[in-house]
């Protein structure tokens, strides 16, 4: 058997090593489970960073209101300096619910904070100051295109509470309307969960990792961490969070969510590209050598197997086509899953290889934009860590 072989079953042995590690990163089994209900429950602080978010806020800010919680609970919005009217937005939209909502008018951000971080510090602060309704033991951090149906409160912390967790995060349900948002969305997921397989941050083990959109975290455990001025510089704030209270000794979870959505539609290819190209280098740690490992991986180890079955059918070597076909059938079982939590076509699974294309060319784009002088964001650029 030639070299081009030998390499096309390589490539088997490695998606039948990634699919078969201990972490699964493939399954969505990873659910919030229903927990009881606690004897008492705690105070807890609702914190919605909000930077030009009037549109989504519309949309999203009456269901934090209508949060079925038992317990002492509010909601603090805090405009980020917003440029439309995401402050008289957030004050309409936040009446009449059960939860009180306070809007607080953000300050200008001091130098090395990153504009959300800021954010949520001074939400925490209005939350645990005078005249709060009761001092929160516990803070949601949620975003502000974040939806919540009206038990996701009341379910979040009666599973902290009886799982004895001082974080839980669920990556919130995004949008798959256009036929980008099906082609990037499912893998974006699926390849933050190879990184973070959730399985390991549920367990015992040391990954750490937390998804953005929906953080419950125990004040406690936030306070022993530093608070949120620890990751006060950080691009990547979700997992620069929870490797934060990882170190601190919090005990963590991340799920996939089940009844928490992003009503923010990414309706182009660039909607989509900007955010990720936003942090992709970032995860790098913006080394070069890790930029090039990243690119030659995802274009071997997914454009490999399909690239083998078409060069073995064309010249007919059945070995080369079968060890083709063998690698893109693995790899398009392990995506099955996610592309069926998304609720599309099975088919869509086939489409990895290309989305993998995609996120290779969006992370190169990521290094371009910071080796000439930072990312923009809402308005911000951020330099190089």
């Amino acid at each position: 058997m030639e070299l081009a072989g030998w390499a096309a079953w390589a490539l088997v042995a490695v998606w039948v090593g990634l699919v078969a590690a201990p972490g699964r990163y493939w399954t969505t089994a990873v659910r919030l489970p229903v927990a009881p209900d606690p004897p008492a429950w705690p105070a807890v602080a609702v914190v919605v960073p909000a930077r030009d978010e009037a549109v989504v806020l519309a949309c999203t800010l009456p269901g934090l209101a209508a949060q079925d919680y038992p317990g002492p609970a509010e909601v603090v919005v805090v405009d980020d300096r917003s440029g439309d009217a995401t402050a008289e937005v957030a004050r309409s939209a936040g009446t009449g619910g059960r939860l009180a909502v306070t809007v607080v008018e953000g300050l200008d951000r001091p130098a090395g904070w990153a504009g959300k971080l800021w954010a949520l510090h001074q939400g925490v602060a209005r939350a645990v100051a005078p005249p709060a309704l009761a001092p929160p033991e516990w803070i949601l951090f949620t975003d502000a295109d974040i939806e919540h149906r009206p038990g996701s409160l009341r379910r979040l912390v009666a599973f902290a509470l009886a799982d004895e967790r001082d974080a839980v995060s669920l990556m919130a349900r995004l949008r798959v309307d256009t036929g980008w948002e099906r082609l990037i969305v499912p893998a974006f997921v699926y390849f933050f969960a190879q990184l973070y397989p959730f399985r390991l941050v549920a367990g015992r083990g040391r990954t750490a990792a937390a998804a953005g959109g929906c953080v419950l975290v125990r004040r406690a455990a936030l306070d022993a961490a530093g608070g949120v001025a620890a990751v006060r510089g950080a691009v990547i704030d979700d997992v620069a969070l929870a490797r934060a209270l990882g170190h601190s000794g919090a005990r963590l979870w991340l799920g996939l969510a089940d009844d928490v959505c992003s009503v923010r539609a990414y309706p182009h290819l660039g909607d989509l590209w900007h955010m990720v190209a936003r942090s992709a280098f970032t995860q790098l740690r913006y080394s070069a050598a890790l930029l090039a490992a990243t690119l030659v991986g995802l274009v071997l180890v997914y454009l490999g197997p399909p690239v083998a079955l078409v060069a073995g059918l064309a010249t007919g070597r059945p070995l080369l086509a079968a060890a083709g076909a063998t690698g893109w059938a693995v790899m398009t079982a392990s995506y099955l899953p996610m592309v069926r939590y998304h609720r599309l076509a099975p088919l869509w699974a086939l489409s990895l290889p290309v989305a993998a294309l995609v996120y290779a060319a969006m992370t190169l784009d990521s290094a371009r934009r910071h080796w000439i002088g930072g990312v923009e964001w809402k308005g911000r650029r951020y330099q190089p860590g």
